[in-house]
């Protein structure tokens, strides 16, 4: 495989994130990362997304052109109801907030980049600081206006909820995939 599909493929997972270009030359096991960023930008030249390097982190990101086209995707999008997804995501938040967008990912177990835009963009969640760990990603936690949507007077009146452990270890290999 070219080093340009596996660093698509890299910044792909990465998401907003991005990865430094020297993440990039020990994963490709390269010296020279310039060489593959530019080809792989100039792939980009007829297509809606680009690739940029904003300090010393590569990212990809949608071109300028299409900006309108993204607003009235928003717009469309924002009807006032509340995908499963963005619930979920809503509660991850509200149940364990301050929290990152990284401890978001943890829990669902899928990059939920687009749904904390949404909630952000929906004024139900904000940023609320900088995490001390390392790259200091943002914090996340509600709005009064969750309140309201809600209907509750704070956070302490959301309901308890109760995890289930299990604390059993499997081997799966055993369980699973043990021929009969």
């Amino acid at each position: 495989m070219r080093n340009e599909a596996i660093l698509e493929g890299l910044l792909f997972v990465a998401g907003d994130e991005g990865i430094s270009k020297d993440e990039a030359k020990d994963i490709l096991e390269i010296d020279n990362i310039d060489e593959v960023v530019e080809n792989l930008k100039n792939s980009y030249k007829d297509r809606g997304i680009d690739l940029t390097c904003l300090g010393n982190r590569l990212k990809l990101v949608t071109k300028n052109e299409l900006k309108d086209y993204i607003e009235k995707m928003v717009t469309i999008e924002d009807d006032g109801v509340l995908s499963e997804a963005a619930l979920e995501t809503l509660a991850i938040i509200a149940y364990n907030q301050p929290v990152t967008r990284v401890m978001v990912d943890d829990i669902r177990g899928i990059n939920s980049s687009h749904m904390i835009r949404k909630l952000v963009y929906k004024n139900l969640i904000c940023e609320v600081g900088r995490s001390e760990s390392a790259g200091r990603p943002i914090l996340y936690g509600t709005t009064p206006l969750f309140l309201d949507y809600f209907g509750i007077n704070n956070i302490s009146e959301l309901p308890q909820v109760e995890v289930e452990h299990d604390d059993t270890v499997k081997d799966l290999y055993e369980s699973k995939y043990n021929e009969e």
